[in-house]
C-alpha cells in the first residue's frame, strides 16, 4: 500500500491508484466531469485540479498517480483558483438555457457552477453553436451546444457497450461529439449514455420535456425482463411513470441498465392497457364488474372440471410474473385437481430431474471469470448486462468461447468457437468433452477438432471458468443432454455450469412449482393436445410459445380461455379478460439467475379497475372454495410460497441445481436433418408484453420487421446474388409458410436459416427448431 497525506489526513491506497481514488477512499469530494469510476481516465475536463506539494502547477487528480509520502491539498487557494478558472473556461460557450434543459436540477455542471462559477462572464463574444444530430428514437442530441467534451459517452461505447458509435470530430473550439457517418446509436445499452452525460447534451427522447426532476417521486423497483434482475429507480408524477433509471447495485447491475429495462415503461401508459374486466358474449366484448367476471370464471372452471375432468384444464404462465402470482396460480390449478401448469412456453425439451436450474455462480463473478464457454445464446440481445460483464472479463484477459449457429458480434474477443447448425450443438459439445478427456489423458473414440481443443484449453486456463447455456440451448430439443454434457465438462475442468435464464423469474417459477410436478401436461403437450379450458397468465401464447401456429389452434379449440393480463390481449381467443397489474402497480418478488430474491412494491396506483394479480388469484381461490387462499398481504403469500418450496428468502441454494442425469450418448456423431433447418431467436424487443408495446423501443433497429437471414450457400443456391435487389422468400415449416424479406448473413452456418419468433409476422410457422424449406417468393 502507498500512504499519502490528503488535506492533512493519512490515506493508504494500492500502488497505481490515482489521487482521485485516494480522495474517494477518504470521503473527500473533488469536483470533476470527465472522470467516472467505471470508465478509463481521459483527463479531459481538468475540473479536478488539485495542489500537490513540490509540483510546479495544479495537477488533475484523476490522472495523477499516488507516490509514497505525497502531500495533496484539494481545498487550498491554489486548487480552488485553478478549479474556478476551469469552470469559467467551460462556461464560455455553454448556452444559458437551464430553464428549458431536461438536465436542469440534476446537472453536474449546474451544481458545480454554483460553487466554482462567477456571477457574470467576462466574455462577450458569440457562443459557438453545434448542430443537432438525429441518432434514433431513444437518445436526443438536439442540444449538442451544451456538450463539454468530457467524452464519457465515447468511452462508454468503447469500453462498456463494446462498440464505438460516438466519437469526437475536429479539435479545439470546433470539437464535437458525433456518429461520424450520421448513423444511429443502436447499442442495447445506449441509454446509459444519458445517465453518465454530466450536462444536458444527451437526454432521453421519450422523457423529453415531460417533467422537471424536482417534480418526480423516486421509488425503488426491479426489472421484470431478463434474468439479471436489474435494480431500478422508477420516477413518477401524477400517478404516471415518466422515467426509469438505474439503482446502483454492484452485485447485480452495477450502475447500468439495458435499454429494455429503461424504456419499456412507455407501455404502462399505452392505449392497449386493459383497465376493467371484460366478458365476451355472442362474439361481442363488454365491460363488467369484478364480481361478475370472477363468477363467470369460477363457474366456467367448475363446469369444465366436473364435465371433462381436471385434465381438461391447463395453465400457461409467463416467467415474467412475480413469485407470488406464480405460486398462487400453481396452487389454484392443483386445487382444482390438475397438474397442467407450465411457464416454459418456448421450450422443446421438458425433461427435468428436479432442482432449480440457475446461473451456477454469482452475477458479479461473471466480471472476473478466467474463461467461459457459452452454448446457444444470442448473448448481447438475450442478456445485455451479462454480456457486459463477460466483456469486462475479456478485457482483463478472460478467454471467451462459444458454440453457436452463427458468428454474431458479441463485441468482445472470442478465443475459439464452433459454428454449426442447432442439430449439431450436442455433437459439438460432446467433441469439446472429448477434447477435455484427451487433455486429461483419457481415451477418446476419435481425435477432436482443433476448435474443440482450443475451447477445452480455454476452460483449463485460469482459476475460475464457467460453462453457460443460453436461451436457445435451453429451448433446444436436446436441452437435457446439452446440460448433462456441460456439467461433465465443468466437473472435469473445475468450472461452474449454469443456465443464463430466459426471464426475470425463470428461477422463481421453478422454485414455486409453476411446471408439472407429477404426471401433468407440460406446455408443449397442452398446446399439441388442446385442453377444454386455458388460464393464460400474463402471456400471449401465440407470440410467447415455441410454436405459434400450434398455440393458435389450441386456443381456437378451447371452450373457455381466461386471460389475466395488463393489456387487451388474446381477444380473438379469450372468453374473459381480467386486468392484472404490471410490476409498477403491484408488490411482489423476482428471483434472478443467481437465485437472488428481490422484492419490490408498487410505485403507482393500479390503472382504473386493474388489480394486483395475487389478489385476483386469492379471491378466485376463495370463490372456488379451495384451501390455502386466506393470505391478506403479499408478504404472507411470499412466505407461504417459500415455505412450500422448502427454502428461506435468505438462502435458496438448497434447491438450486443444474445436474442432469440424462444420458448424452456415446461419441459425437449426431445426425442433422437433411436440408435446411431453422434457428429462431427472440428479438430483444419482442420478449414480453411490455416491450412489445413500448413505442420508442419498437422504433429501434432491433425491432425492425423480421427477415429470413440466409447463409452464403443458401443465398447463392436460390440465385439471390443480384446486386441492388431486395428479394423476398417463402419459408415453409410442415404445413405452414410465411413470406419474408431475405438478407444475406455470411456468419450463419451453411444449412441454417435464421427466422425470429415472438413476432406476429412469423407466428404462423411451426417450432423454433427443425427442418424448413426456402424458395423465392412467386416461384
Amino acid at each position: 500500500m502507498v500512504e499519502i497525506e490528503l488535506n492533512g489526513q493519512k490515506v493508504q491506497v494500492p500502488p497505481g491508484s490515482m489521487v482521485m481514488h485516494a480522495a474517494e477512499k477518504a470521503g473527500c469530494h473533488i469536483p470533476h466531469f470527465c472522470y467516472h469510476k467505471k470508465l478509463s481516465i481521459a483527463a479531459n475536463c481538468r475540473m479536478c485540479l488539485v495542489e500537490i506539494e513540490k509540483a510546479p502547477k495544479p495537477m488533475p487528480a484523476c490522472a495523477t498517480p499516488v507516490t509514497q509520502g505525497m502531500i495533496v491539498r484539494t481545498q487550498s487557494d491554489k486548487a480552488i483558483k485553478a478549479q474556478q478558472s476551469v469552470m469559467e473556461f467551460l462556461l464560455i460557450n455553454h448556452p444559458l438555457d437551464c430553464p428549458i434543459c431536461d438536465q436542469g436540477g440534476e446537472c453536474q455542471l449546474q451544481d458545480l457552477a454554483v460553487g466554482y462559477g462567477k456571477t457574470a462572464s467576462r466574455y462577450e463574444e458569440e457562443k459557438r453553436v453545434v448542430m443537432p444530430k438525429e441518432v434514433g428514437p431513444l437518445i436526443s442530441m438536439q442540444e449538442m451546444s451544451r456538450c463539454i467534451q468530457c467524452t464519457r459517452c465515447v468511452r462508454f461505447g468503447q469500453e462498456i457497450a463494446g462498440e464505438m458509435e460516438l466519437g469526437m470530430l475536429h479539435r479545439g473550439e470546433h470539437a464535437e461529439i458525433t456518429t461520424f457517418l450520421n448513423g444511429t446509436v443502436d447499442s442495447e445499452l445506449s441509454g446509459n449514455m444519458i445517465d453518465i452525460c454530466p450536462v444536458g447534451a444527451l437526454t432521453s427522447k421519450p422523457f423529453r420535456y415531460s417533467a422537471r426532476t424536482w417534480e418526480l417521486s423516486r421509488r425503488k423497483s426491479v426489472s421484470p425482463h431478463d434474468s439479471t434482475g436489474a435494480n431500478l429507480i422508477v420516477q413518477v408524477k401524477n400517478n404516471q411513470v415518466l422515467r426509469v433509471v438505474p439503482l446502483e447495485n454492484e452485485a447485480v447491475n452495477e450502475c447500468w441498465l439495458a435499454d429494455r429495462d429503461r424504456f419499456s415503461y412507455e407501455a404502462l401508459n399505452s392505449d392497449e392497457r386493459l383497465s376493467t374486466p371484460m366478458l365476451r358474449q355472442d362474439g361481442v366484448w363488454r365491460t363488467v364488474d369484478w364480481k361478475t367476471a370472477l363468477e363467470v370464471v369460477a363457474n366456467g372452471l367448475r363446469h369444465i372440471v366436473s364435465s371433462h375432468g381436471a385434465d381438461a384444464l391447463g395453465a400457461l404462465a409467463s416467467p415474467h410474473s412475480t413469485l407470488e402470482e406464480l405460486s398462487l396460480l400453481a396452487q389454484l390449478v392443483r386445487g382444482l385437481g390438475s397438474d397442467n401448469i407450465d411457464h416454459r412456453l418456448r421450450h422443446s425439451d421438458f425433461r427435468h430431474d428436479g432442482g432449480v436450474r440457475w446461473l451456477g455462480t454469482s452475477v458479479a463473478a461473471l466480471s472476473s471469470l478466467s474463461g467461459a464457454l457459452v452454448v446457444g445464446s444470442f448473448l448481447r440481445k438475450d442478456h445485455p448486462l451479462f454480456a457486459q460483464r463477460l466483456r469486462q472479463a475479456a478485457r482483463h484477459g478472460a478467454k471467451i468461447s462459444r458454440i453457436h449457429a452463427l458468428n454474431d458480434a458479441w463485441n468482445m474477443p472470442i478465443t475459439a468457437q464452433m459454428i454449426t447448425a442447432p442439430s449439431a450443438w450436442l455433437s459439438a459439445l460432446q467433441e469439446v468433452a472429448a477434447a477435455v478427456a484427451l487433455a486429461k489423458g483419457m481415451d477418446v473414440p476419435a481425435q477432436p477438432s482443433q476448435a474443440a481443443q482450443d475451447i477445452a484449453a480455454s476452460l483449463f486456463a485460469g482459476e475460475h471458468a464457467a460453462i453457460l447455456l443460453g436461451n436457445a440451448a435451453m429451448q433446444h430439443p436436446q436441452a437435457a443432454e446439452l446440460l448433462a454434457v456441460a456439467h461433465w465438462i465443468a466437473d472435469q475442468c473445475g468450472a461452474t455450469c449454469g443456465v443464463l435464464g430466459e426471464a426475470a423469474n425463470s428461477v422463481g417459477a421453478q422454485l414455486v412449482g409453476a411446471q408439472p410436478q407429477a404426471q401433468g401436461a407440460h406446455a408443449g403437450q397442452m398446446l399439441a393436445e388442446p385442453r377444454r379450458a386455458y388460464l393464460l397468465y400474463n402471456t400471449e401464447p401465440v407470440l410467447d410459445s415455441a410454436n405459434g401456429a400450434q398455440a393458435t389452434k389450441a386456443l381456437d379449440a378451447a371452450e373457455l380461455v381466461i386471460a389475466f393480463s395488463p393489456f387487451k390481449t388474446a381477444m380473438e381467443h379469450a372468453t374473459v379478460l381480467l386486468p392484472i397489474a404490471p410490476f409498477t402497480e403491484t408488490a411482489g418478488s423476482f428471483v434472478n439467475a443467481e437465485g437472488r430474491l428481490q422484492s419490490f412494491h408498487g410505485v403507482v396506483r393500479p390503472l382504473g379497475e386493474t388489480r394486483p394479480g395475487w389478489k385476483v388469484l386469492r379471491v378466485l381461490g376463495e370463490m372456488l372454495g379451495l384451501p390455502g387462499f386466506t393470505q391478506d398481504s403479499v408478504e404472507a403469500v411470499r412466505a407461504a410460497a417459500l415455505q412450500a418450496a422448502g427454502v428461506s428468502a435468505q438462502d435458496l441454494s438448497t434447491r438450486l441445481s443444474n445436474r442432469s442425469s440424462h444420458n448424452a450418448g456415446d461419441g459425437y456423431g449426431a445426425i442433422a436433418p437433411a436440408g435446411l433447418e431453422r434457428l429462431a431467436d427472440v428479438p430483444i424487443y419482442s420478449t414480453d408484453a411490455l416491450v412489445r408495446r413500448a413505442p420508442a423501443l419498437q422504433h429501434t433497429v432491433d425491432a425492425a420487421a423480421p427477415v429470413a437471414a440466409l447463409s452464403a450457400a443458401t443465398w447463392m443456391g436460390l440465385g439471390l446474388n443480384q446486386a441492388g435487389v431486395a428479394p423476398r422468400v417463402r419459408v415453409r415449416m410442415l404445413e405452414q409458410s410465411v413470406e419474408l424479406d431475405a438478407v444475406l448473413d455470411a456468419s450463419l452456418a451453411d444449412t441454417v436459416v435464421r427466422v425470429p419468433m415472438g413476432h406476429a409476422a412469423t407466428a404462423a410457422l411451426g417450432g423454433a427448431f427443425g427442418a424448413l424449406s426456402v424458395e423465392r417468393a412467386g416461384a
